[in-house]
């Protein structure tokens, strides 16, 4: 038969087992026999087990399994050093780009003209205090009343970030957008635009247009549908991402990969939501969402068809159910549970 494919499961804090439970049954359902699924404890629950947020287990078992779904993590009640696990599987395992779609839905959405693009965000270096420097940490203060922070910008990671958001592009419309801010951030924002440009000429199918971030912000609100593909620093992207994906629904509406060469990482856009916990009123959306694009991914890495059809049958069947205003969770105005919603997207299927 077909090789199976192994996804490790880390169910993560707060509303996190709840979604990833819902998440578990719809790639079941849609993947069949073929997929199996290892289960590995990470925040709260395997700092109470075995004292790390984060055990060596886990990172030794990561590179062994075909993909990883990763639940939303609490990490800033953590002790103090304890690894926050998102941010250490980015950076150990080089998942440089965070891949971000951003669709929006009929009566969900507060834009007058419909949105549909993807901002891939490079997610290894930037403004972020903990991925800019090898020893030491990225801010300082020389006195209590002066603080500075390191923006680092390589051209090896710019042009990787760059190559990703290429690939997508030409698999779409061919438009790619470079959102920067090489007006003021002259050497920074200007390495990282330099190497877009080089990497963008090698792909005859993509047309790179600049805009600068600012002027972006205001396009996402104004004209989406001047974006299809957006490729950005770290720091901007984190912030377009979040305004896009609100402008186009909900946070819970939106998957979102966190890839490398060899390792994909399923994770929500949202966070772990520990108010609502336990309850069973969580939106599993964005997580099963994330689990088609890992799927998706597989399925083109691989060639295996079985797994790019199982990806789209998924978000086609999300469509369908989120479509329909009685099959909703309530955060959008629905009166579904979280595993009624689940057990709706498989029925779907």
């Amino acid at each position: 038969g077909r090789p199976m494919t192994r996804l490790l499961v880390l169910p993560g804090d707060g509303i996190g087992p709840e979604i990833t439970e819902a998440t578990i049954a719809v790639v079941r359902a849609a993947v069949g026999e073929g997929v199996a699924f290892e289960e590995m404890a990470i925040g709260e629950a395997s700092l109470a087990a075995s004292g790390s947020t984060l055990p060596d287990a886990v990172m030794a078992a990561v590179p062994e399994a075909d993909g990883v779904i990763l639940g939303p993590v609490s990490h800033y009640t953590y002790p103090a050093g304890q690894p926050n696990p998102s941010a250490a599987l980015r950076t150990g395992f080089q998942l440089y780009a965070n891949v971000r779609p951003c669709r929006s839905r009929e009566g969900l959405s507060v834009l007058r003209k419909p949105m549909d693009l993807v901002i891939v965000r490079e997610n290894t270096e930037g403004f972020y205090a903990d991925r800019s420097m090898h020893a030491g940490p990225g801010e300082f203060m020389p006195d209590p009343d002066s603080a500075f922070s390191i923006r680092k910008i390589t051209g090896a990671a710019s042009r990787r970030v760059a190559r990703a958001a290429c690939e997508i592009a030409a698999a779409r419309s061919g438009r790619l957008t470079v959102v920067h801010k090489a007006n003021v951030l002259k050497l920074t924002d200007g390495l990282f635009l330099r190497e877009v440009r080089a990497v963008a000429a090698d792909f005859p199918a993509v047309t790179l247009d600049e805009v600068i971030v600012d002027a972006a912000a205001a396009l996402l609100v104004r004209d989406p549908a001047r974006f299809d593909v957006i490729v950005t620093t770290n720091m901007f992207g984190d912030i377009l991402s979040d305004e896009a994906s609100e402008l186009s629904g909900s946070l819970g509406l939106g998957g979102s990969i966190n890839a490398g060469d060899s390792i994909c990482v399923a994770q929500a856009q949202h966070g772990s939501a520990p108010d609502i916990a336990g309850k069973g009123m969580a939106n599993p959306t964005s997580l099963i969402l994330s689990a088609a694009m890992l799927l998706d991914w597989l399925g083109r890495r691989k060639n295996d068809a079985a797994l790019t059809a199982a990806a789209a049958r998924i978000e086609r069947a999300v469509d369908r159910v989120l479509d329909d205003p009685a099959s909703r969770t309530r955060d959008v105005g629905g009166p579904l549970g979280t595993d009624a919603f689940a057990q709706a997207v498989v029925a779907a299927l």
